[in-house]
C-alpha cells in the first residue's frame, strides 16, 4: 500500500481490520431492546444498534410524551419488523416486564444511576451514556450492581471505538513513534455553554417535569432545561468537564493504558459570561497526575481555539514527536517537523448506511464509532466478557472528572485512593462524594458483590 493510499483509507481499512469480527454472532442475537431517554443521543445510539444487528426494539421510555411518540414512529420505520415499540412514562414500569435483553440509557446525567441499577437488577445488559454518574458514590453503586448481577455494561465513551483513533493508538503510540510521553493536553474550546437568561415558565403539557427532575433539586422550569440544555446546570450534571473532558481523558487513558490519577487539581469558574442563567463554569483547567504522565485539561466557552483544526482534542507530547487527535482526525508530527507525516479522518459509511446522510441531528462523523461500540457490546454479550468501555473504565473516567470539579469548588488538590474509594486525608471533600437526593428518591449504595 503506497503512502497516499494509506493516508486515505488507513482508518477504514487498518483500524477496523484489527477489531474482532462478531458478524456471525449477530445473526443469532435477536435481542429485545429497550431505551430509557428518547432524546438526541438516545436515538443516535439506538438507531446505530438497529443498523448492525437484527435486534427488536420493544420498549421506549421518556417523560416527554411528544418526544416519546416521535421516537416510537421513527423506530418503527427503521427496524426490520416495522413494529411500533411499547411506550412508558416511568422506567420502573418498563423494567417490571423483565423481558429486555439490552437496555440503553440516555437520560440526563442525574438519572443514570437509578435507571442503570434497576435495569441490571431486571437482568438486562446495558449501554449507558457518559458520564456514568453525577456523584462518585452513584458510580460506585453502578459498578457494584453490574458485577453483582453479572451484567455486561458498555459506557458511551466511544472514542475507544473510533476507527481513526484506534489507528492513531496502534500505529503512532503503540509503535513508539512519540517516544516517551510525559505530557498530554486535552481541551475543548467550543462555545457550547448556554448564554441565554430566559424567564422561568410553566412546564409544557407534554413534559412530566416532576419525574424529569427526579432525585435532583427542584428548580423552577426553564426552557433551557429541556430538551438538551440541561447541562448548563450543576443540578443535573458536571458541566463541560463532565460532558467533554470525560471523552478526551478517557481516550488518553485508553490510548496510554493509564489507570487512576494519583492527584487531581482544578481551578476556574464563571469568569466571562456572567449574564447567563447557566451556573456551570465557562473557564476551567484541571490537572490529572498519573505519576510519569501529566494530563492537563482546559476549556473556554469564549475566545478562539489555539488550533482551529483541533478545538476538542488531545495533544500528546513525546520526546520523538507530537500527536494531535480528535473526533475529526489525527495528525502525527515527528520531532522538529512542521508537516504531519501520518494523518487520518473519520470513517463515513454512507454506501452501507445511507440513512446516516439524512438522519436529523446525527453527528455523522461519529456514527461509525457508535456502530463499532455497539458491535463490541454485542460481541461481549455473546462471550460474557468486558467491553472496551466497561463500566469500571467509565467509573474511573467519570470519578476523575468529578474530582476536578470538587477540587475547583474546594480550592485545593485532591489525592484519590482507589482501594477505599475515598479522598485521602480530606473529610470535607469526602462529604461531597454523595449529593443529596430529593425525596422520595433514595440515593443508591454500593451493593456487596
Amino acid at each position: 500500500m503506497n503512502r497516499r493510499k494509506f493516508l486515505h483509507v488507513g482508518a477504514a481499512g487498518l483500524a477496523l481490520s484489527a477489531l474482532p469480527s462478531y458478524a456471525a454472532d449477530f445473526a443469532d442475537q435477536k435481542k429485545r431492546v429497550g431505551l430509557i431517554g428518547t432524546g438526541w443521543y438516545g436515538k443516535a445510539d439506538l438507531l446505530r444498534l438497529i443498523q448492525i444487528a437484527p435486534v427488536e426494539v420493544v420498549s421506549l421510555c421518556d417523560v416527554d410524551k411528544r418526544m416519546l411518540s416521535d421516537a416510537a414512529d421513527l423506530v418503527a420505520s427503521r427496524q426490520i419488523s416495522k413494529k411500533k415499540p411499547r411506550t412508558y412514562a416511568d422506567y420502573r414500569e418498563m423494567l417490571k416486564e423483565k423481558d429486555l435483553d439490552i437496555v440503553l440509557i440516555a437520560t440526563p446525567d442525574h438519572w443514570h444511576a437509578l435507571a442503570m441499577i434497576a435495569a441490571a437488577e431486571a437482568g438486562a445488559d446495558l449501554y449507558v451514556q457518559k458520564p456514568i454518574s453525577v456523584d462518585i458514590i452513584e458510580g460506585q453503586a453502578m459498578l457494584a450492581a453490574a458485577r453483582k448481577h453479572k451484567r455486561v455494561v458498555q459506557v458511551g465513551t466511544q472514542r475507544r471505538s473510533t476507527p481513526h483513533l484506534i489507528e492513531a493508538r496502534d500505529r503512532v503510540i503503540k509503535e513508539g513513534k512519540l517516544g516517551k510521553i510525559a505530557h498530554v493536553e486535552i481541551c475543548c474550546y467550543y462555545h457550547m455553554r448556554a448564554r441565554e437568561n430566559p424567564p422561568d415558565t410553566t412546564p409544557p403539557e407534554n413534559l412530566d417535569y416532576e419525574m424529569w427532575t427526579g432525585p435532583a433539586p427542584m428548580r423552577p422550569y426553564n426552557k433551557l432545561v429541556h430538551p438538551r440544555s440541561w447541562r448548563a446546570f450543576t443540578e443535573y450534571g458536571n458541566g463541560i468537564i463532565g460532558d467533554m473532558c470525560i471523552h478526551m481523558l478517557d481516550m488518553v487513558r485508553w490510548m496510554m493504558d493509564l489507570g487512576w490519577p494519583k492527584t487531581v487539581s482544578s481551578s476556574g469558574g464563571i469568569l466571562v459570561d456572567k449574564n447567563s442563567k447557566a451556573n456551570i463554569s465557562d473557564t476551567q483547567t484541571a490537572s490529572f497526575n498519573f505519576g510519569d504522565v501529566e494530563v492537563v485539561w482546559t476549556h473556554r466557552t469564549w475566545g478562539d481555539a489555539p488550533d482551529p483544526k483541533y478545538p476538542w482534542a488531545a495533544i500528546f507530547y513525546g520526546d520523538k514527536g507530537t500527536l494531535k487527535a480528535g473526533v475529526d482526525g489525527y495528525d502525527f508530527y515527528p520531532q522538529g517537523k512542521s508537516e504531519s507525516t501520518m494523518k487520518s479522518k473519520p470513517l463515513f459509511e454512507y454506501e452501507k448506511y445511507p440513512e446516516d446522510k439524512t438522519e436529523k441531528d446525527l453527528e455523522r462523523h461519529v456514527a461509525s464509532a457508535i456502530r463499532v461500540h455497539m458491535k463490541d457490546l454485542l460481541g461481549n454479550i455473546a462471550t460474557r466478557g468486558k467491553p472496551v468501555a466497561d463500566i469500571e473504565q467509565g467509573y474511573i473516567s467519570t470519578t476523575s472528572c468529578i474530582l476536578a470539579n470538587l477540587s475547583m469548588q474546594l480550592g485545593r488538590s485532591l489525592a484519590w485512593d482507589p482501594s477505599t474509594g475515598r479522598i485521602i486525608g480530606d473529610d470535607e471533600a469526602n462529604r461531597l462524594l454523595r449529593r443529596p437526593y430529593r425525596a422520595p428518591w433514595i440515593h443508591p449504595e454500593p451493593a456487596k458483590v
